[in-house]
């Protein structure tokens, strides 16, 4: 009789989409960037079998205004990184996390009254 011992705990969640340190710090610095101007007020993160999210919220009992997702089965495609709004609707996707987050750095954009 052969035995077979399964690992318990962390180990056994080798199968998860999850965020680089790189990554993390590009997302992080505009979100530091959007709290200090008073946009965002917390975020939230979730690493899946197959996407991993960085979900930005206005208020904490709210649902994300938007979400960082990175889905490497689309690294081929489309690009495996996306922004989507609150409504569901993709923003910009793309190949480079710094170029898709370009479009969440507008909102840091305003006018200068003279």
């Amino acid at each position: 009789m052969v035995m077979q011992f399964q690992p318990i705990g962390p180990a056994t969640r080798t199968d998860q989409v999850a965020f680089d340190r790189k990554e993390l710090s590009v997302i992080l610095t505009l979100y530091g960037r959007m709290v200090a101007a008073g946009e965002w007020r917390d975020y939230g993160i979730s690493h899946l079998s197959d996407v991993a999210v960085f979900s930005i919220f206005r208020r904490t009992a709210e649902h994300p205004i938007y979400r960082i997702e990175k889905r490497p089965r689309l690294r081929e495609r489309q690009g495996m990184y996306a922004v989507i709004g609150m409504d569901g609707q993709i923003l910009k996707r793309g190949h480079d996390l710094k170029t898709v987050l370009r479009v969440l750095e507008r909102k840091l954009i305003r006018a200068v009254e003279p």
